[in-house]
């Protein structure tokens, strides 16, 4: 077994040797030999391989832990992990890229010299379907907020009703300007120890997708599998990303969006407010527009009709209350296998 000094090893793999003497001490890359009486390092050339995927991975950003556990794996299932990192990273990355902007045009806006405001116009309904005993979701639409919760659990009625509650305060709260996502953050906590307290130990939470008027743009925070879509010169664009089992295989490439909706765990959740670890919540921010129709839904609507219906739905209702009317008509029509919860608003401009 030929044998490379660590200086050696250390100039054809591009790792540093304090970066080596770190993996040694993690057990991440062992030295082929250790001298006992100096304690000098020494590297089989076999090792580079391992060697260059550890620097490539670190290059990438991946934590020492994650990437302990890629390199135990075979090459077809480690890179499988890498995309499903990767992927994880492109959300976070975009989470901070939305709040960035928001800065950047806050700090940069000039301010409005006419008397032209925005305002929303709102209807909310939440329905139990046509196969569930009870309904579990909670809808809300206010001057401010829009909230649709789906509790699951023992009981997920109350949870879905709590976390909505906690965030009803919202309504009244002076919203500063450049700090609306770390206020809506914080409701999200109190909405969380609101479901913990519903929950008490048992397998109850819910998901939570709301929205929070500032006058000129909506924050968005997200959690679960229901959604929050907008409505835009004609166009259906879904803002938030479920947080599933079945999306994250469609993330990685392991499932066409085609095949999801056959999938037996469609429905499983990788992220929820809960009595147990619940994951962190999307939080964004988004412009409006005058015109703009904003939906948000669980998936009583969402797993039963198709975006390309729910976009014609959308477009030919006249009204909020119309609109939302006739997305759980059409749930319910296609067999309502779950409860169904709309929320429909629009933004109008109105003069001061």
């Amino acid at each position: 077994m030929e044998l490379l000094t660590i200086g050696a090893f250390s100039k054809a793999c591009r790792l540093s040797p304090k970066a080596l003497r770190l993996y040694d001490e993690l057990e991440l890359l062992r030295p082929a030999r250790v001298d006992p009486d100096t304690g000098y390092r020494y590297y089989a050339v076999e090792q580079l391989e391992r060697a260059r995927l550890v620097a490539w991975l670190r290059r990438l950003g991946m934590p020492l832990a994650l990437i302990r556990q890629v390199c135990a794996l075979p090459p077809a299932a480690a890179a499988r992990e890498i995309r499903a990192y990767w992927a994880r990273v492109e959300r976070e990355t975009a989470v901070r890229r939305d709040l960035a902007g928001f800065l950047v045009d806050h700090l940069t806006a000039e301010p409005r010299k006419d008397t032209a405001m925005l305002e929303l116009r709102y209807c909310a309904h939440s329905d139990a379907g046509r196969v569930r005993p009870a309904n579990q979701d909670t809808a809300y639409a206010g001057t401010r907020l829009l909230a649709v919760a789906d509790g699951f659990g023992p009981a997920g009625a109350p949870a879905s009703s709590a976390a909505v509650e906690a965030l009803k305060f919202l309504e009244n709260e002076e919203l500063p300007a450049g700090s609306v996502l770390n206020l809506l953050e914080e409701a999200v906590r109190g909405a969380t120890e609101a479901v913990r307290d519903v929950a008490g130990g048992s397998d109850t939470g819910t998901t939570l997708t709301a929205l929070l008027w500032t006058g000129s743009r909506l924050a968005l925070v997200h959690i679960g599998d229901s959604r929050a879509y907008l409505l835009r010169d004609g166009g259906l664009f879904r803002i938030t990303h479920d947080h599933t089992v079945v999306q994250s295989m469609i993330d990685e490439g392991r499932l066409t969006p085609e095949e999801a909706t056959a999938h037996p765990q469609h429905a499983l959740l990788l992220k929820a407010l809960s009595g147990g670890t619940h994951g962190v919540p999307d939080l964004k921010l988004h412009d409006a527009l005058p015109g703009d129709r904003y939906l948000l839904c669980s998936d009583g609507l969402s797993g039963v009709v198709p975006d390309a219906r729910i976009t014609h739905l959308l477009s030919t209702a006249p009204t909020p209350d119309t609109a939302v009317s006739i997305l759980i008509s059409e749930a319910n029509t296609s067999g309502g296998p779950d409860n169904v919860s709309c929320v429909v608003a629009d933004v109008v401009e109105t003069t001061a």
